[in-house]
Parts: structure tokens; C-alpha cells; sequence
């Protein structure tokens, strides 16, 4: 008799364990949510702030003339930064069509021919020590090797920046092409498909989302360096479209207007810092737009 109401009153026991595992899940459940969340808040936080600072100090200078015209000289009003709006959109476009190309295709090779060879390890290397560099050193070493003798120039500028995009855009390239599975790989042999043809279109396709991310982290870490800018373009008052001449840049541009005792200058610079923040923002956005529809469309 004992060992039947032992029996009978079991499945109450294990309905009250199981109510409290649910609710010690449930209440780990929200913790971790919560967790994530403030996570997300705090990294959320500095980018909400400093675009609120930013539109607070320069928005009330933005207007057309700043969008149209070049420096206006001290102590006149007026003036803008288009030389340099158009200018930091010649340099960056230039470094991205000098390192993107070169980041993937080292990336490539990393990924499908360099693994475990000597030359895989030394450009592994060379990337990851490229990625810590400082860009005054960098700045300083274009200099000696593309100025000095020479003259500044867009040219210049756009290869300090294109050499400073490399490594971020192999590593992640590398990385994103590792996480392919294999079996896609060896469905493409097992058909006879070459090795080359199945890693341009296969494998790069198949991680194309990330490595375009990779892209615009590059570029967005580029887009505001002022330091290789100054040993390189030099920087320009005037309009100028001769990449082998000195250009205008909205970063050598700021630095110059926030190093003045002016305060007009100084009331440009904050607005050359909007205006510098929202073209990379408008820029990722429209590059991350156009890389998921053809992700979509090529999954149709």
C-alpha cells in the first residue's frame, strides 16, 4: 500500500520540479534579454551622442553656400567645403578602387590556396602587423616613398588610404570564406567544375554578405583619417580634379578650420564633421542596401 501511494503521488513531484525548471528558465531567459539589450544601449549609446552633439554644434551652419562654394578667405563669410566634399569623395574612391580589389583576392588566396604554405603565412602575417600600424606612420612612410622628390597629390592620398584598407579586407575576407562549408566545395568538383571557377562563383558568392561588410568597415575606417591626408594630398583651397595634384579633403579640411582661433572656422568644422559622419553613414547604408538585394536576387 505504501509503495502505491508512493507511486500515485510521483507525478506531482515531477509536475512541481517541472514547474520550477520552467520558471528558473524563464526568469534566466529574461536576465540574458536583459543583458542584451543593455548591451546593445551601451553600444548604441556613444554613435546616438555624438550625432546629437554633432547636429547640435554644426547643423545650425549647414546651408547652401557650405555645399557649393570653396573657403572663403578670413575674415569674410560665405564660404563652404565643396572642394573638399568633392575631394574626400575623389580620394576615397580611388582607395577603394586600389584596396578592395587586392584585399579579396589575398583573402581569396588565403582562404582556398594558402593554407599551411609559406607564402599563405607571410601574407597572413603582413596583414595582421599593416592592421596596427598607426596612420601617421603610414602617412609618413607615402611620404618617403611617393612624395618626397616629388610633389603632394590626390594620388598619393589615395594609396596611403587603399594600403590602410588591405588588411582589414583580406582578414575578413579569409574569415567569411571559412565559414563556406565544405560540401558546397566538393558538390562544384564532384561536378567537374575547376577550382577557380568554384571559388569566384561559388564560395565568394556564398560569402559575398560578409565580405562586404568587411568592405565598408575598411572604408569607414579610412574615410575620416586626416593624418596620412597631411603628408600626402596636402590638402587645397580650390577646386582641383588632377589626382596628380594636391587635393581638398573634408577631414584635412576640419583639422585646419578646428586649429584656427577663428571662431566662424571653428563653426565649419563642426558642420564639416556632420556632413563627414553622414556621407559614411549614407554610404554604408547604400552599399549594405544594394549587396542584399543582389544577395536576394542571386537566391532566386
Amino acid at each position: 500500500m505504501e509503495t502505491q501511494a508512493a507511486t500515485n503521488n510521483r507525478p506531482e513531484r515531477l509536475s512541481g520540479g517541472s514547474k520550477l525548471n520552467s520558471h528558473l528558465r524563464t526568469a534566466i531567459n529574461g536576465i540574458v534579454m536583459g543583458l542584451a539589450t543593455l548591451a546593445t544601449v551601451i553600444v548604441l549609446a556613444p554613435l546616438v551622442a555624438i550625432l546629437g552633439y554633432l547636429l547640435y554644434k554644426g547643423a545650425s551652419s549647414l546651408n547652401l553656400n557650405f555645399f557649393t562654394k570653396i573657403p572663403a578667405p578670413v575674415g569674410e563669410g560665405g564660404g563652404g567645403m565643396a572642394n573638399a566634399i568633392v575631394g574626400s569623395g575623389v580620394i576615397l574612391g580611388l582607395a577603394s578602387l586600389l584596396g578592395i580589389p587586392v584585399g579579396i583576392a589575398a583573402g581569396l588566396y588565403l582562404a582556398e590556396f594558402g593554407q599551411g604554405k609559406l607564402l599563405g603565412n607571410m601574407i597572413r602575417f603582413t596583414a595582421d602587423v599593416l592592421n596596427g600600424v598607426p596612420s601617421i606612420v603610414m602617412g609618413i612612410a607615402m611620404y618617403a616613398l611617393l612624395v618626397q622628390g616629388r610633389h603632394f597629390s590626390a594620388y598619393a592620398g589615395g594609396v596611403a588610404l587603399a594600403i590602410m584598407m588591405v588588411p582589414t579586407v583580406t582578414r575578413t575576407t579569409e574569415e567569411m570564406l571559412a565559414t563556406v562549408p565544405h560540401a558546397i566545395r566538393e558538390a562544384a568538383l564532384g561536378l567537374g567544375v575547376p577550382k577557380w571557377r568554384t571559388t569566384l562563383s561559388i564560395s565568394l558568392r556564398t560569402a559575398s554578405a560578409g565580405i562586404i561588410t568587411g568592405c565598408m568597415l575598411a572604408f569607414a575606417r579610412v574615410a575620416g583619417e586626416t593624418a596620412p591626408l597631411l603628408f600626402t594630398a596636402f590638402g587645397n583651397q580650390f577646386w582641383s580634379f588632377n589626382l596628380n595634384e594636391p587635393i581638398a579633403a573634408l577631414p584635412l579640411q576640419i583639422y585646419v578650420y578646428a586649429m584656427s582661433p577663428y571662431d566662424e572656422w571653428h563653426r565649419l568644422a563642426w558642420a564639416g564633421a556632420l556632413v563627414l559622419i553622414v556621407m559614411i553613414m549614407a554610404a554604408v547604408t547604400l552599399v549594405r542596401v544594394f549587396a542584399n538585394r543582389t544577395t536576394l536576387k542571386g537566391g532566386h
